[in-house]
């Protein structure tokens, strides 16, 4: 419900005290920036619980309000991490004022227009010298968030986390999205693909960690990009926001592209002196196997949105999903066995549509 005195009858909301916390804070700190509450509106969600809203400043421009309430979201981690941002000479957007036991938040707006927005008018149109530009504004922002990020200041991606992160697509992708019962053989087979990637994700150079460098998560912006959803970083394999960047959940590459991308990013982190192999060729195995992690993670995560919290449309990049898992799997000897326990469940039609 909204407040009646609300200034923003457009909005939901479902708890009254809050709403009624939420606007009493709004009205104190949009007094101190200049912010007319009345032109707040949506302006974004994602898929977790936290709420965006746009508002007008008195002169020209706009901020962003995150709400997101305890105890499903947490917003010091954010705080925390817009600081590293800012030290480290990116853009972010700066946290204006913050309320973190309600999780209310004033942020700069960053602007209006994601990556993928544009990344995919230009796949559509043709136009791959914008999409390659864009990437590269990309690639060299991750060398510098590698570089200057510290990893010290963040939590471990540890083998705990990598479990608890693979454990999602075997409870809500295989059990609840595909209704698969595995035999003993199966879950053998899969622990053994557990245990293999979580090994190389751990043997990876560590570094800070974005968890979601993908272009839904990158605006269009001036420095270029603005970065996102940055409150889960951790410390961990260095190729994992490749991984992010080029294997996204809702636009994807052919591999030439890929490779393409992935060489110009192990170039600047060469000469970045991050730690980077000597070899190519191992950069490309680490990021297919710790993509290969995240990309399992992702499936259970979709899954688990759609059946938990009633998101059904993130179900449909699924096939992208498993296709990119499966091509992987199948690429490296030692993961065949998990590319036949994959098979099951994304049926024919994916593997010829996605390889």
């Amino acid at each position: 419900m909204t407040p009646p005195s609300s200034p923003a009858p457009a909005i939901a909301w479902t708890d009254p005290a809050r709403a009624g916390a939420f606007f009493e804070w709004l009205g104190r700190v949009g007094a101190q920036h200049a912010v007319l509450a009345a032109t707040l509106r949506p302006a974004s969600s994602d898929a977790s619980f936290r709420r965006y809203f746009r508002a007008d400043r008195e002169g020209g421009g706009s901020v962003i309000v995150m709400d997101a309430p305890p105890p499903q979201e947490d917003v010091k981690p954010f705080v925390h991490v817009a600081g590293l941002i800012a030290a480290a000479g990116l853009h972010g957007p700066r946290v204006l004022d913050a309320d973190p036991k309600h999780g209310f938040l004033l942020l700069d707006d960053l602007g209006s227009e994601l990556y993928l927005q544009a990344l995919q008018a230009a796949q559509a149109s043709g136009d791959l010298r914008r999409a390659d530009l864009l990437m590269r504004d990309a690639i060299a922002a991750l060398v510098t968030w590698q570089l200057k990020v510290p990893a010290t200041a963040l939590p471990p991606y540890d083998d705990a986390l990598l479990r608890r992160e693979l454990a999602l697509f075997r409870d809500w992708c295989v059990t609840r999205e595909c209704g698969a019962a595995w035999s003993a053989a199966d879950q053998a087979t899969w622990n053994e693909a557990c245990d293999q990637l979580v090994a190389a994700a751990l043997a990876q150079p560590v570094v800070a960690v974005h968890r979601d460098w993908m272009p839904r998560n990158l605006m269009v912006a001036d420095p270029n990009p603005g970065i996102l959803d940055f409150q889960d970083a951790v410390a961990g394999p260095i190729g994992y926001d490749v991984a992010s960047l080029l294997r996204d959940a809702f636009i994807s590459w052919d591999e030439e592209q890929e490779l393409d991308w992935a060489i110009r990013y192990w170039e600047a982190a060469r000469t970045a002196s991050l730690p980077v192999p000597a070899d190519f060729g191992e950069l490309w195995r680490n990021v297919e196997w710790i993509g290969l992690q995240r990309h399992l993670k992702v499936l259970g995560i979709f899954s688990r949105l759609k059946h938990r919290d009633g998101k059904a449309a993130y179900s449909q990049d699924l096939p992208r999903f498993f296709a990119y898992a499966h091509k992987v799997a199948t690429r490296y000897s030692s993961l065949r066995p998990l590319a036949r326990l994959l098979e099951p469940l994304m049926g024919a039609t994916t593997i010829e549509a996605f390889h």
